[in-house]
């Protein structure tokens, strides 16, 4: 079977986040999952800090505007920066490009 085409294929975009919690990435999925049931949302980065931590998500351009809605009222979430493109989000936090899984 083909494969879509890049023009068919579902849009999405990469959102870097600053959470005030500390929680390690299971739990931290499913409390990302409890903002927006219904949304396709995975976690790519986690990168923990002092007193909070760094993540990359992927959300897909039909559920940004509703992700970022929640996010707005949720005091955990802080929404840093957004692009098409993960590696300009990976840019802008300071994050390097994990190696490669071999």
């Amino acid at each position: 079977m083909a494969r879509l085409s890049k023009a068919k294929r579902v849009k999405r975009r990469w959102v870097g986040l600053r959470l005030k919690i500390k929680s390690d990435r299971e739990s931290l999925e499913s409390k990302i999952h409890e903002l927006v049931p219904d949304a396709n949302l995975r976690l790519y980065d986690l990168h923990p800090e002092a007193a909070s931590s760094i993540a990359i998500i992927r959300v897909h351009l039909p559920d940004l505007s509703r992700f970022r809605a929640a996010a707005d009222e949720c005091e955990w979430i802080e929404t840093l920066t957004t692009s098409g493109k993960i590696r300009l989000v990976r840019e802008r936090l300071g994050i390097p490009k994990p190696p490669r899984r071999r």
